[in-house]
C-alpha cells in the first residue's frame, strides 16, 4: 500500500476561503496525495487564490448546466491515472493528517473496492443533526458484503462521496457512476460492488468535519431528490425499503432527546421527519407530478432542464 498512488477529486461551486484550508490539509497528509483535481462549476465564481501554494492542484471548469452528480465525478476520474481515487466535497474538512492513510487501510483486503470515512458534526451543528450524524457514522469501523443486504437492507449500500475512496481500475471496469444522476451516485455504485461479490468498508478513523443545518423545506427538497434517484434506478432500489431505517432513526433520536432532558425538542424532530418523508414519497412519484411542482421540490433545478430522462 505504501507504493500506491492517490488522487483526490472535488466538485466545487462558489467555494469560499475555507476551501483553501481544506486544500492545505490535503497537501499535508501523511500519505501523500498525487494530484488534487477540482471540477469547478462556473469559472466566474472561481478565485485562483484558493489554490495558490497548493502543489499539484488542477482546476477544470464546467458550466452550471453540465453539473451532474455522476457525470461530473466521472469527468474527474478521466483525468486521473492513480491507483486510488478519493472523492470529497468542498465543505468536508479533514480532521487530521491521516485521512488518506485511513481510507486506504481497508484495501489490504483485496475484496474491498470502496471505503468511506466518518463525518463529524461541525461546532455550529444543531443538536438533532449532530446526533443523526453520529448515528449514521459511528465510532466503530465495519465491512459490508452482499450477505449483509438481507439484514441491513438499504444500509448495506450506504456510502458517501463526501469522503470516499475507490479502487480506480475497478471503478472503471464496473462502469463508473450512473449518468445522468440527480443523487445517490455513491449508493448506486456501492450496490454494484456488493452484487459483484466485493466489499465496502466504513473506515471510522478516516474523519472529516461535515454537517448541514438544513431547514425543514431544504430537508424536504433533499429527500425529494433522494426519492427521485430511487425511482430512476429500480435496478438498485426496487424491493429494498428505506422507510424502516428512517423510522429506526426517528425512534433512536427521540429516545436520545428524552435521555438528555430535551424531550421538548421531540415535536420539532417529528415535524422534521414528516418533511423528509413527504419529500421522499413525492420524489418516488415524480413522474406523475407537473413540471412546476417538480421545480418547487427539487434541490437540483438544472438537472431537470438539461439531464432529465424518462
Amino acid at each position: 500500500m505504501n507504493c500506491a498512488t492517490v488522487d483526490v477529486i472535488i466538485p466545487t461551486y462558489k467555494p469560499d476561503n475555507s476551501f483553501s484550508v481544506l486544500l492545505k490539509r490535503l497537501s499535508e497528509q501523511s500519505f501523500p496525495v498525487s494530484n488534487i483535481l477540482i471540477i469547478n462549476t462556473e469559472e466566474k465564481y472561481w478565485n485562483p487564490e484558493l489554490t495558490r501554494g497548493i502543489p499539484r492542484a488542477e482546476v477544470f471548469h464546467i458550466a452550471k448546466q453540465e453539473f451532474d452528480h455522476g457525470a461530473t465525478r466521472n469527468m474527474g476520474v478521466g483525468f486521473s491515472t492513480s491507483d486510488y481515487i478519493v472523492f470529497m466535497t468542498q465543505d468536508a474538512m479533514p480532521k487530521d493528517r491521516k485521512l488518506i492513510w485511513n481510507l486506504l487501510a481497508p484495501f489490504a483486503d483485496p475484496l474491498v473496492k470502496v471505503s468511506y470515512g466518518r463525518q463529524l458534526p461541525r461546532k455550529d451543528c444543531h443538536l438533532i443533526e449532530g446526533y443523526i450524524r453520529n448515528f449514521n457514522y459511528p465510532k466503530k469501523s465495519s465491512v459490508k458484503s452482499a450477505e449483509d443486504i438481507k439484514t441491513l437492507g438499504i444500509k448495506a449500500f450506504f456510502c458517501s462521496d463526501v469522503c470516499a475512496c475507490y479502487d480506480r481500475e475497478y471503478f472503471r471496469q464496473a462502469g463508473k457512476f450512473a449518468e445522468p444522476c440527480i443523487f445517490n451516485e455513491d449508493m448506486i455504485f456501492a450496490s454494484t460492488v456488493l452484487k459483484q461479490g466485493y466489499k465496502i468498508a466504513y473506515a471510522a478513523d478516516a474523519r472529516v468535519v461535515h454537517s448541514h443545518n438544513y431547514s425543514n423545506y431544504q430537508q424536504f427538497c433533499r429527500n425529494f431528490d433522494n426519492g427521485v434517484s430511487q425511482a430512476m434506478h429500480p435496478e438498485t432500489f426496487a424491493g429494498i425499503r428505506s422507510e424502516g431505517e428512517g423510522l429506526r432513526l426517528l425512534k433512536s433520536t427521540a429516545a436520545y432527546l428524552n435521555d438528555i432532558g430535551k424531550s421538548y425538542m421531540i415535536p420539532g424532530l417529528i415535524a422534521q421527519s414528516a418533511w423528509k418523508y413527504a419529500g421522499f414519497r413525492m420524489g418516488k412519484h415524480y413522474k406523475i407530478l407537473p413540471d412546476r411542482v417538480v421545480a418547487a421540490c427539487t434541490m437540483n433545478k438544472d438537472f431537470w432542464s438539461y439531464h432529465c430522462t424518462e
